[in-house]
């Protein structure tokens, strides 16, 4: 797997501080997408465990809130495989911290109705997802007032609790016990 950036101190890409992963490769080619040249599965620099490591490090500051993921396209079945290691060793280090995840892919059809099925991987990742927001960005349908998502027809998914009931719940930004280090 290769990554094309990682922000530090991301306050876009969900609640709080966070910091950004952006994954190389996507083949959903979203017109006006915001990180064209991350569609090319070659672009950026490996994905090493040097890489991870600093990652992992960097997260253990008081001041972040979580983890994001995106790119390019985490949930790629070769993204999805990259990912894995690091989600386990964040979730292992910072069970308190979440992980958010933007995708292009739905959540029931494409996730849950075809990964699942066919890569374990989908399911060990969705496992430790606290957040999903799900759906190709759709340029007719982009809406700057809505928040950490760029078009109407994406969901924003708590993905731990759709698990648990079957059915897609959505994310509740009023509910400060996802995060606990939250201030109100």
């Amino acid at each position: 797997m290769k990554y094309a950036n990682f922000k530090e101190y991301d306050i876009a890409n969900g609640p709080g501080i966070r910091f950004s992963l952006f994954v190389s490769g996507c083949t959903h080619h979203c017109k006006g997408c915001f990180n064209p040249e991350t569609w090319d599965f070659n672009y950026g620099k490996p994905f090493t465990k040097d890489v991870e490591d600093y990652i992992l490090k960097e997260l253990g500051h008081e001041f972040y809130e979580g983890l994001t993921l995106l790119g390019g396209e985490p949930m790629e079945p070769v993204n999805q495989k990259g990912l894995l290691p690091l989600v386990k060793r964040f979730k292992e280090l910072y069970p308190h911290k979440t992980i958010w995840c933007f995708t292009g892919y739905l959540f029931d059809k494409d996730l849950l109705g075809h990964f699942a099925k066919v890569m374990p991987e989908t399911m060990e990742l969705l496992k430790r997802i606290d957040v999903l927001v799900d759906g190709e960005f759709m340029l007719d349908k982009k809406d700057v007032t809505l928040l950490f998502k760029g078009s109407s027809n994406q969901r924003t998914i708590d993905v731990q609790k759709s698990l648990t009931t079957g059915k897609i719940v959505s994310w509740d930004p009023g509910d400060t016990s996802m995060s606990p280090n939250s201030k109100i």
